[in-house]
């Protein structure tokens, strides 16, 4: 029983299980995380703002099919056990990334390129959709219940390390390779080199025993015959699968997306930071951020999971627009002094423009201030055989932080992973302890991935999409998050128990 494992025996289990599922996050997010390069390669060159959107769409898929997966894998689980189910789900993760780097380009396929990738993004959302629960179940069933809180947490810490990792691979072989070489094909490097993580994975979860509370629940014969039966038309157990969902990881799912993926999305990509500056500042974060996960499970175990969970929801609430107000201030170059700044002699490129007779004419110079800081100034214009030359517009891009900007940017992002931590850390150990043994794989995988996977999962999409209608400013995609997250505050301060301690042998 989960009480009497040995010590050394629980850390080889989280360290097995917390392997896998980070390798499976690290595929999963790789996509976000080369959202702008990948649609890029996607799409038809003239797309714009589309490809970005279309391709943050495509990243979106694999969230939406997280709960099925949670529905298939959970059944799975609660049916053969939790060793071989997530064992499976690594699988197919794995496969289905290397695949996604080995998927030819618009320009050789069409829109047959997109296509192949979304079908690959949505067997990963299914995969991913087994995975998390089969991991947190799979400790928390190791765990003696007064550390269940502190054992769970280090499973939480892997999908912001799987983050981590697909930042810091991307980051070094795009400075290996440089910037042309990556945008090209040096993209797919981190794709095909998950196939080796999967592999020494596979590996270790082969060795891995049985959780010993459904070993028991087998040998007693006492397994769930129809788990998705027992899970959702059980009124009690179904009352709690909604109450899970909209008191808890709903909320939670909105501050875990917005905290890592819409804030680099937003400095890259609306704050228009360097592709190295804005990374660099995101693993800053998560790297003094990441140990917070641990403190804030280990706490739970001692004054209960509901208030640490609630308290991230509202200080995101309450922060989230002033701190991405200061994103914009600090990088507006308008505000610049620009009185001192050097100027280099404009680099000039013509490339023909798809399926037109067309040129686009690109002068880019690059503009260096007195503080260290530095940015693109990029004058694109068509050059058309009919109409002759059509001035374009002027964009400023690749913005180099000064020194003091920088480290800011990172104190604003750890504060918002911070809040991860808070609301993230806790919940493996709060959706084990409402669910009985026989129907916990299926019951809390569901809750968990439809917060995470659709109203999490879409923040960078929804979030990005509300800020591109017409008479919106950059700051309107937050409503999204901060409504989510409002809402689910209520319902968790009304209805959630502030549980702790809870017995799970059932």
């Amino acid at each position: 029983m989960s009480e009497a494992l040995p010590k050394n025996s629980i850390f080889k289990v989280i360290g097995a299980s917390s392997l896998g599922t980070l390798i499976e996050w690290y595929d999963f997010y790789i996509f976000g995380s080369l959202a702008v390069i990948i649609g890029d390669q996607l799409f038809p060159k003239d797309a714009g703002a589309s490809a970005l959107i279309n391709t943050l769409a495509i990243f979106a898929a694999g969230f939406i099919v997280r709960p099925f997966g949670a529905l298939v894998f959970g059944r799975l689980g609660d049916l053969i056990g939790r060793k071989y189910t997530f064992l499976l789900t690594l699988v197919l993760m794995g496969g289905s990334t290397f695949l996604i780097g080995l998927v030819p380009s618009y320009k050789s396929i069409g829109y047959a390129a997109p296509v192949l990738v979304l079908v690959l993004r949505l067997i990963q959302g299914l995969a991913l959709g087994g995975e998390y629960g089969g991991a947190a179940t799979y400790v928390a069933e190791h765990a003696p219940k007064n550390k269940r809180g502190f054992f769970t947490s280090w499973i939480q810490t892997t999908a912001t390390l799987g983050l981590f990792l697909s930042l810091g691979i991307i980051v070094m072989t795009k400075n290996v390779l440089g910037a042309d070489t990556f945008a090209d094909w040096g993209w797919r490097i981190p794709f095909l080199l998950s196939i080796l993580l999967v592999v020494v994975s596979i590996y270790i979860r082969m060795k891995m025993h049985e959780s010993p509370m459904f070993s028991k629940l087998k040998a007693e014969g006492n397994v769930s015959k129809n788990p998705l039966k027992e899970s959702f038309n059980n009124k009690a157990n179904f009352k709690m699968v909604l109450l899970a969902l909209f008191g808890a990881t709903m909320g939670q799912g909105v501050i875990w997306y917005t905290g890592q993926f819409y804030a680099q999305s937003f400095l890259e990509n609306t704050c228009k930071l360097d592709f190295n500056d804005s990374r660099y500042i995101l693993l800053w974060g998560i790297a003094f951020a990441t140990p917070f996960f641990v403190i804030f499970g280990a706490w739970s175990d001692r004054v209960g999971r509901k208030w640490i969970m609630l308290g991230g929801m509202l200080l995101g609430i309450i922060f989230y627009r002033p701190i991405y107000q200061t994103f914009l201030d600090d990088t507006d170059t308008s505000k610049m002094d620009l009185s001192l700044a050097n100027y280099s002699k404009p680099s000039v490129k013509r490339e023909l423009i798809d399926g037109t007779p067309d040129s686009l004419y690109t002068a880019t110079t690059k503009v260096l201030l007195s503080n260290g800081a530095s940015f693109n100034r990029v004058q694109a214009d068509t050059i058309s055989k009919t109409s002759g030359i059509l001035t374009g517009k002027e964009i400023i891009k690749d913005k180099i932080l000064p020194t003091s900007v920088f480290w800011k940017f990172v104190g604003l992002i750890f504060f918002q992973i911070l809040l991860v931590t808070m609301v993230y850390g806790p919940i493996a150990a709060f959706l084990v302890e409402l669910f009985p043994t026989k129907i916990r794989y299926t019951s809390m995988s569901l809750p968990y991935h439809i917060g995470n996977g659709v109203f999490g999962g879409l923040v960078p999409f929804i979030a990005t999409l509300i800020a591109s209608f017409s008479g919106s400013t950059p700051l309107s995609g937050l409503w999204y998050p901060i409504g989510i997250a409002t809402l689910s505050l209520i319902i968790g301060t009304v209805y959630l128990s502030n549980k702790k301690d809870e017995s799970i042998n059932d």
